[in-house]
This record gives structure tokens, C-alpha cells and sequence, in this order.
């Protein structure tokens, strides 16, 4: 998935077809929701800085394989967030999963 703002560059055809080509989804944020872009920069800005900017990066593959790998040991697991009561993602899914089971 690729989100993106409303900006022209990325309702243009040709970036449109990139998406398709390489099988990705498009999702735009919503007209005049900064936050959905601030939250977004905030996420690449720490994807360059933990990943992007620490070697460079002989293939594709080798850099999609690194980008995964911190996406879900670190980003997902480690990395604690106020908004979720201080709980790393996974702990917080897994709390609303089994609260949301037994309320079933």
C-alpha cells in the first residue's frame, strides 16, 4: 500500500500506473487531514533513519527483505506508543483480539 496526500504528482497517470505495474494499492489521505500526512511523514522519516540511511543497498530485494524485517521486529514489536497505552502495536492487537473474542 502506498498513502500518499493529495498532491497532483501522485494523481498523475503515470505514477498511477507505477502503482499498478508493481501491484501496490493506492490510498490517499482526505482534503485538509494533516494529520494523515504528519503521521505518515513521521513513519518514512524513522523508516530513513533506522533502515533507508544505515548502508547502501546492493539490490532491490536485499533492501524490500530489511525494510520488512524492521517493519515487523521493531516497528511493530518494540516500539511502545502513547496513543496505545504505551503498548507496542502486536500487544495492543492482541488485547483488543481477545477482548473482542470473549465479548463475542
Amino acid at each position: 500500500m502506498v498513502h500518499t496526500d493529495r498532491g497532483s504528482q501522485f494523481r498523475s497517470r503515470k505514477f498511477v500506473h507505477a502503482i499498478n505495474r508493481h501491484d501496490m494499492v493506492g490510498s490517499m489521505g482526505r482534503v485538509g487531514a494533516a494529520g494523515d500526512n504528519a503521521a505518515m511523514e513521521s513513519f518514512f522519516a524513522l523508516l530513513q533513519k533506522n533502515v533507508l540511511d544505515r548502508r547502501a543497498w546492493n539490490t532491490r530485494e536485499e533492501l524490500r527483505i530489511a525494510i520488512v524485517t524492521w517493519i515487523e521486529k521493531t516497528y511493530h514489536r518494540r516500539r511502545r506508543q502513547a496513543a496505545l497505552g504505551r503498548l507496542t502495536p502486536v500487544e495492543y492487537e492482541l488485547i483488543m483480539t481477545t477482548t473482542a473474542t470473549q465479548a463475542a
